[in-house]
């Protein structure tokens, strides 16, 4: 049976991926960093208190899940702080870069030993961090964060090409969850049934693709 680890599973889009995957018989494991009723009444794995700005929480969650060999992970934890050029500040795009950028990087050295020879990485991105798509200006820090994302999405796919290790950025789509303020084209389930058809066609031949859940390649 596969087992597919899914970082920031609390609610929204990654809620619905447990969901999901666990309807297909696979073992999931859920991260979050406080309490979930949603998650818990999934039946899951929840691994409690795993903070993406942390490395020792990261490490943490590696030793504890030592053994378990993950067949996916999929990283969905971030945050979106809105700003404008005349209105924002310098914490909150520290914030956004932490979460957003760093703590996928952090997760997947963190996570590497429990990765094998077929494994998939799904880092969850957004068309925001898109220099070339970029064409209203504004969203400084999660636009930013983003793009960092996706260049250090690409470099992982190089790096771990020859450990047989694929890699997809993900664009789930503008989905009403707690982060859009409930605003949005899609609901979490239908995001996340496309995240997975996307995920179960990613190959070594197509790793480090950035595309939208419905499948079309976006612009860097």
């Amino acid at each position: 049976m596969p087992t597919a680890l899914i970082v920031g599973a609390s609610r929204g889009i990654g809620l619905e991926l447990c969901r999901q995957l666990s309807a297909r018989g696979v073992q999931v494991i859920a991260t979050c960093r406080g309490e979930s009723v949603a998650l818990d009444a999934l039946g899951v794995q929840v691994q409690r208190g795993v903070d993406v700005r942390s490395s020792e929480s990261l490490e943490a969650l590696a030793e504890a899940l030592a053994g378990r060999p993950l067949d996916l992970l999929i990283h969905n934890a971030g945050i979106l702080r809105p700003d404008t050029l005349e209105n924002f500040d310098f914490e909150a795009l520290r914030e956004q870069f932490e979460i957003n950028a760093l703590g996928p990087l952090r997760s997947v050295r963190a996570l590497l030993p429990l990765l094998r020879r077929g494994s998939k990485i799904a880092l969850l991105t957004s068309r925001m961090g898109s220099i070339a798509d970029n064409s209203s200006g504004g969203s400084y820090g999660y636009r930013m964060s983003k793009a960092a994302l996706n260049m250090a999405g690409v470099s992982l796919a190089q790096d771990l090409r020859s450990r047989g290790i694929a890699i997809a950025l993900l664009h789930p789509g503008y989905v009403r969850t707690e982060m859009t303020g409930h605003r949005g084209q899609s609901e979490p389930q239908d995001a996340a049934r496309g995240l997975l058809r996307q995920i179960d066609a990613l190959s070594l031949d197509r790793s480090g693709i950035f595309c939208h859940a419905e499948g079309q390649e976006l612009p860097w």
